[in-house]
């Protein structure tokens, strides 16, 4: 086991494990001694011949490799397992502690599939930075133990004689919450910067988005007349309303993310949240740019900024119903300090049926978001 997964040990029976099942997730902890709880939800349908396994990919000090090599796992377990192995999003986190969350799957196979999985997982764990352990339950299947595998992975890594799996408390918000700040949305230029700057190695295209932005961003003009920005989802009359304002009002009207953004957007699409989120977060001080420089001789009219990019980031990583989602008066919800705030913001809302219809008439290439948004009714309403 590798020092960076060894750094998770010494709180591992403070965690608290999820697991998604059909978008809903079901929690468990771990004991060195058992009590006599009830065996966790997500064991109580497992059958007899049925194994479980969980890979936990811990974050190493280089998080664009880590989110890389997350992004990849998925595909290459869907690749790899059988085809009748069951394959779900998990995490384990500390409550209430920020950061603390750690990614992974958990796997549900019989025993017939148990040996090509547990080759599969023994090579895992021996080149890659992931936290690999099995489940098995007692004789009689009221009782489940959670083993550690080693890095020989030829043997389960015996820690206090496995740990027992009991229940546990759902948290008061969804765990991806603890993660978000400067993970799904970045509240300063130099978070982001920093990320995409680590990406130029490993993608061309960083280095050409880093060309583009303010050389200081502190010394941004502050526009003298108003700057509306213009809030909703597509189809929701958008457009209209700002192509009327700007001929109204004799304004400059501004798309976020900005054109020059453009020729990149599909290429960072592919990529995982952190990367994904910090080119789109580094679009809005762009924009912000821009804002400055045309402010000062007219009002400016921004299709979109920062509340959409926040908006489909928070609701991207926190699934489930809208209850998830971090209380009023959040800190994921406070507005960056370093990224110019508008005079006014309108949000556009639209009857659900009557925007689908509109969706229906324009036929256009739309990124997995908007699919998402579309189809995903609980998506729509986070």
């Amino acid at each position: 086991m590798s020092k960076h997964a060894m750094s998770l040990l010494p709180r591992w029976c403070s965690r608290v494990f999820s697991v998604e099942l059909n978008g809903a997730p079901f929690y468990f902890a771990v004991k060195e001694k058992h009590l006599g709880e009830d065996v966790p939800r997500v064991f109580r349908e497992v059958q007899n011949r049925d194994k479980c396994y969980s890979v936990l990919v811990y974050c190493s000090r280089d998080r664009i490799k880590t989110a890389k090599f997350y992004g990849e796992l998925k595909d290459k377990l869907l690749r790899d397992l059988p085809p009748e192995c069951r394959l779900s999003p998990m995490s384990s986190f500390l409550p209430k502690v920020r950061d603390s969350l750690v990614k992974g799957y958990f796997l549900k196979g019989n025993s017939d599939t148990s040996s090509p999985i547990e080759r599969l997982l023994s090579d895992l764990i021996q080149h890659d930075p992931v936290l690999v352990c099995s489940y098995s339950p007692a004789e009689d299947g009221q009782q489940w133990t959670q083993h550690m595998w080693s890095e020989t992975a030829s043997q389960v890594m015996d820690v206090a004689k496995g740990y027992y799996v009991v229940p546990s408390e759902a948290p008061e918000y969804h765990p991806s919450t603890l993660n978000i700040i400067n993970s799904d949305v970045f509240y300063s230029f130099d978070e982001a910067y920093d990320v995409m700057k680590k990406c130029g190695d490993i993608i061309p295209e960083a280095k050409a988005v880093l060309e583009l932005l303010p050389s200081r961003v502190e010394a941004r003009n502050k526009p003298d007349f108003p700057v509306i920005v213009i809030e909703g989802l597509d189809a929701t009359g958008k457009t209209t309303l700002t192509e009327s304002l700007k001929d109204t009002l004799g304004a400059t009207l501004l798309p976020s993310p900005p054109e020059c953004l453009s020729p990149w957007r599909a290429r960072f699409d592919q990529e995982p949240p952190l990367i994904r989120r910090a080119f789109y977060a580094l679009g809005n001080y762009i924009s912000a740019d821009q804002i400055g420089l045309k402010g000062v001789k007219t009002p400016v009219i921004v299709d979109r900024f920062w509340h959409s990019t926040a908006a489909y980031a928070i609701a991207t990583a926190v699934s489930g119903p809208v209850c998830n989602l971090p209380g009023e008066g959040s800190e994921v919800y406070c507005w960056p300090s370093d990224l110019f705030q508008p005079s006014l913001v309108v949000l556009l809302t639209l009857d659900p049926e009557e925007r689908k219809r509109r969706l229906r008439n324009r036929g256009q290439g739309k990124t997995d978001e908007e699919e998402e948004l579309d189809h995903n009714q609980l998506f729509r309403l986070r």
